[in-house]
């Protein structure tokens, strides 16, 4: 089974709003992955589908690979903080507030779905003789739930 990655770095946006659109294409297939973040209104998703190109790109270089892209799937996507840029930005009375500019590292990992193998039986009644048959369970009879007790009252002293 043939994984492969690819990552940008420094991508001028938050982690977290790109974390949002990796949500929405994490374990599709890649043809339906790259379809979603083509009609994704989100200015980030022009920056993923070019990792996910990318990573696809280094499936199709690696060996063993069987040479259909449609059996690879995003089997994991990740987005990590970078470091933020940090700028001053005027207040009034003489005052100054900190913007940060965040950068995010975006990961796709793409990989190929195993093949379904499915056994087939020889013959029928080799088969039913291998495997006893169990009964269906008869179901239990439910007790009748008690009365519940009144609390006890506390006992108050005068004085």
């Amino acid at each position: 089974m043939i994984e492969a990655h690819a990552t940008s770095k420094y991508v001028r946006t938050s982690a977290q709003k790109a974390g949002l659109v990796l949500a929405l294409i994490r374990g599709r297939d890649v043809n339906r992955a790259l379809a979603t973040l083509k009609f994704t209104k989100k200015a980030i998703a022009d920056d993923i589908a070019k990792v996910l190109r990318s990573a696809i790109a280094n499936a199709q270089n690696k060996d063993g690979f069987s040479g259909d892209v449609d059996n690879l799937y995003v089997s994991a996507c990740y987005a990590n903080q970078g470091p933020a840029q940090k700028r001053v930005r005027p207040a009034p009375m003489g005052r100054a507030f900190r913007v940060l500019k965040r950068t995010a590292h975006l990961t796709v990992h793409v990989s190929e779905r195993p093949e379904k193998v499915v056994a087939i039986a020889a013959d029928s009644a080799a088969k039913d003789d291998a495997a006893p048959k169990r009964g269906r369970r008869t179901p239990v009879a439910k007790k009748p739930v008690a009365a519940k007790r009144a609390p006890a009252k506390k006992a108050t002293s005068k004085k």
